[in-house]
């Protein structure tokens, strides 16, 4: 399935609206819906309506979009050209705004060539209020030239930490960026991410923006969703558990590779849950076709690599589960912030195992970058694996790495929930280092583990390792008590791992302290091995309780069939936060319905007769 463009013909461009100039509160109200500003737009919003160059660091789902849509509608003849990245996000962006009778059009590779000269010439012409555009097409000469004679008010650069060369998901074609500065003299810029540390920061206002730039750093903190880390052990049979109870729930299910995408969706399908594979492997139509069914229809499971991800606006996913440790805790953060946009309820799973870390060391050392950036890289994994073996609230230890203080535990993540018990360390890491030093720091966790426990196995035997005085040295734990702490020493900076050495474990200088007794530690005390992920049930939509259980089934069945008939996703017409309002209410005039949280004057007068004559209906039957 190709991509769907948001242009049928140049005849199709809206002519935007000449009206009386209104607030922005106004604007926010009929054009959008919405009742009030969430926390943190407001200010940006006035940030950006002032001309200021502006940088935004606002949490996934906190409505970045809206904060550069807003000054687009309320500015009169004047046009905000949008750098973004990502096709799927600009169509849904540009399908979502034209369905508010917003000028919207998008110029990218996925779109006719005639499309994408319509939306040229609507932007020169002063037609659009906003042009979304990839940066590689940005940059080229004749665009560039062209839209330079367009009454450009501001450009605006949405998942601005691509431009970090130091950042987590650089992208090249972002660093021809600072260009636009000499094309657009007079234009104000600004630079919306979820994910920057203050380096990142630093470098998006060095390079695009300035010193005088405006900056807002509004937290990291997504408290709704329930953050989830276990020890990886049979991975599939794990999802299966977790996802008992979850079936209708739309979902994202990241792996580290497209054999084990393709495996887990087959897995999964054969239980009866409708879910569908995305990777770089497979074709450009079918990743679209996949991509468009996941935004569009409920209950979607996507099984994916990281491939898949960046942009994603489907606001009631309800969980996101990794079957395999994350490249960093940047990228963890924004990979789980695809979860609970709606700000409902939803749960964050990772398994984490051994042999992630050595594969994520692995790929750092093989990625071809210089060795500053390697440091850096291995320095954000240390910060992940620190997060999966901490003894305290994961929140507060996961804000914390973002230079977000917490004072208080979230009540919301495992640990607070079923807090470890903690031990002293310091003696099972001296035993599992004795037993590295005296096999000659040959040897992974699995060989030093069956040292310690005795078990005699046949690579023991050929190695004469049953005669160390380590042998047998650790009954306390089994097996798997032994992994976890191999596990929590690599995390804690005791252990490294030899990748040389096929993952070989050698003590640090830290662990050596440790090793001598000039330092103590502390871990968390191994438990049995639990197969089934705790919290298998979500919690109840807090909402969705008052609302007509067969009239919101309904609504959502109306509101599939007019996103199928527009081509958009479906949380494009109305949210689900809207139709649990509907079906919780029951308006029965048009004026009544306006009132609903998301039904803005453009969408009333669309689609606003169809959803009343469910509402009045469903009113019918029930007399």
């Amino acid at each position: 399935m190709a991509v769907q463009p948001v242009l049928s013909s140049p005849s199709a461009l809206p002519a935007a609206p000449v009206a009386a100039p209104e607030s922005p509160t106004e604007a926010l109200h009929r054009v959008f819906g919405f009742s009030a500003f969430r926390p943190g737009q407001a200010e940006v919003v006035e940030a950006v309506l002032a001309g200021r160059d502006t940088l935004a660091v606002m949490p996934t789902g906190a409505g970045k979009s809206l904060c550069y849509q807003l000054p687009a509608v309320v500015e009169d003849r004047s046009l905000t050209i949008v750098v973004s990245p990502l096709i799927a996000l600009m169509d849904d962006q540009v399908k979502g705004l034209r369905l508010q009778d917003v000028a919207a059009a998008a110029m990218h590779s996925g779109q006719e060539r005639e499309i994408n000269a319509a939306a040229f010439r609507a932007a020169i012409a002063g037609e659009l209020r906003l042009l979304y555009v990839s940066p590689e097409r940005l940059l080229l000469d004749g665009i560039l030239d062209g839209l330079a004679r367009a009454p450009v008010r501001r450009i605006v650069v949405d998942e601005a930490h691509c431009i970090s060369q130091w950042g987590f998901s650089f992208r090249p074609e972002y660093l021809g960026l600072p260009r636009l500065r000499e094309a657009f003299p007079d234009a104000a810029f600004a630079a919306f991410t979820a994910t920057a540390d203050q380096a990142t920061r630093d470098e998006i206002v060095d390079r695009l923006l300035g010193p005088e730039a405006a900056v807002f750093v509004f937290g990291f903190d997504r408290p709704n969703i329930e953050l989830r880390i276990m020890e990886k052990s049979q991975p599939k049979k794990q999802l299966l558990a977790f996802l008992d109870g979850r079936k209708g729930q739309s979902g994202i299910v990241y792996c580290l590779s497209r054999k084990m995408v393709d495996e887990t969706a087959r897995a999964l399908q054969a239980e009866g849950y409708s879910a569908i594979p995305y990777h770089a492997g497979m074709s450009q139509e079918i990743r679209a076709a996949n991509q468009d069914r996941f935004a569009t229809e409920s209950g979607i499971i996507m099984v994916a690599t990281i491939a898949f991800g960046m942009g994603i606006d489907k606001p009631d996913v309800r969980f996101v589960f990794h079957t395999d440790v994350p490249g960093s805790l940047e990228a963890y953060y924004q990979e789980i912030g695809r979860a609970g946009r709606d700000g409902e309820p939803a749960t964050a799973q990772m398994l984490y195992g051994m042999e992630d870390i050595r594969t994520r060391r692995r790929f750092i050392e093989e990625s071809g970058a210089e060795a500053d950036k390697r440091r850096i890289d291995h320095r954000r994994l240390n910060a992940l694996l620190g997060l999966c073996e901490t003894t305290e609230c994961r929140r507060r230890s996961l804000l914390a790495a973002f230079g977000e203080p917490r004072a208080a535990d979230c009540g919301n993540c495992d640990v607070c929930r079923e807090p470890p018990e903690v031990i002293d360390g310091t003696e099972p890491a001296q035993k599992i280092m004795s037993a590295i030093l005296r096999t000659g720091c040959r040897f992974g966790a699995g060989h030093i583990v069956d040292i310690v426990t005795g078990a005699e196995t046949e690579t023991i035997k050929r190695y004469g390792h049953e005669s160390l005085p380590t042998f047998g040295v650790g009954p306390e734990f089994k097996k798997d008590g032994w992994r976890s702490i191999v596990r929590q020493l690599v995390a804690m900076g005791i252990l490294d791992l030899d990748l040389d050495g096929w993952g070989a474990l050698r003590p640090t200088e830290r662990g050596r302290l440790v090793l001598k007794a000039e330092e103590r530690i502390t871990v968390r005390k191994p438990v049995l091995r639990r197969t089934r992920a705790s919290g298998g049930t979500s919690a109840p939509h807090p909402h969705a309780d008052d609302a007509d259980a067969a009239l919101l089934a309904r609504l959502k069945e109306l509101r599939l069939r007019i996103a199928k008939e527009n081509s958009v996703p479906a949380y494009v017409v109305f949210n689900d936060r809207s139709l649990i309002e509907m079906a919780a209410r029951h308006p029965t005039s048009i004026a009544e319905l306006g009132t609903v949280h998301g039904v803005g004057a453009s969408k009333l007068e669309k689609f606003g007769d169809r959803f009343l004559a469910v509402l009045c209906d469903q009113a019918g039957a029930a007399d």
